[in-house]
């Protein structure tokens, strides 16, 4: 057994991994969950053991995109706000990349649902990192007074949820525009 530090990966690793994440999430959005995955290593610029090497199964590949979709959108939100735009304008690019995330979503969440108690242990991973920072977002945009002051995140979120849900299965669904009728209506 070895009781030594843990060590972090190397950063040229981390990277690797994130491009991975990066090309299997376009890869998910554009074919389904069940792409194949020589279509990710070709995105990714890797052979397939590669995939298989970071993620044995498909489960574990899947749970490996919602999580770092997730954290990329939790790191959005304070960037955006300290990229000098009006809180309103950095609330608009967040709610994009959440559409973005939700729209890749809807197909892991159908995939991961067999596996219920993993899948409310990911949901709660997801509400406790993405609820937050919505809420700052919100409080920024209406403390500037460029909304209204009686939003509450999770309704908002919801909300944006459910507008997105049409987009997997009908082409001709636009949750994009839907979503930009939405947040234009929050305006003061």
């Amino acid at each position: 057994m070895n009781d030594g530090p843990v060590r972090s990966k190397r950063a040229d690793a981390r990277r690797n991994e994130k491009t991975l994440l990066d090309a299997a999430a376009a890869i998910f959005v554009e074919s389904g969950v069940d792409a194949p995955v020589r279509d990710i290593a070709a995105r990714a610029g890797v052979g397939v053991g590669t995939i298989y090497r970071h993620f044995p199964t498909r489960a574990d590949l899947i749970i490996a995109v919602y999580r770092h979709q997730v954290e990329a959108c939790a790191e959005a939100g304070p960037e955006l706000l300290a990229a000098g735009e009006s809180p309103y304008a950095a609330l608009g690019r967040w709610i994009d990349l959440f559409v973005d995330f939700l729209v890749t979503k809807h197909g892991l969440a159908g995939v991961l649902q067999s596996d219920q108690a993993g899948f409310d242990t990911l949901h709660a991973y997801f509400l406790d990192r993405l609820v937050p920072v919505c809420t700052q977002l919100l409080d920024a945009a209406a403390e500037a007074g460029e909304i209204r002051s009686d939003l509450q995140a999770l309704g908002l979120m919801r909300g944006v949820g459910n507008l997105c849900i049409g987009a997997d299965s009908d082409p001709r669904y636009d949750a994009r525009q839907l979503v930009r009728i939405l947040i234009a209506g929050l305006r003061r």
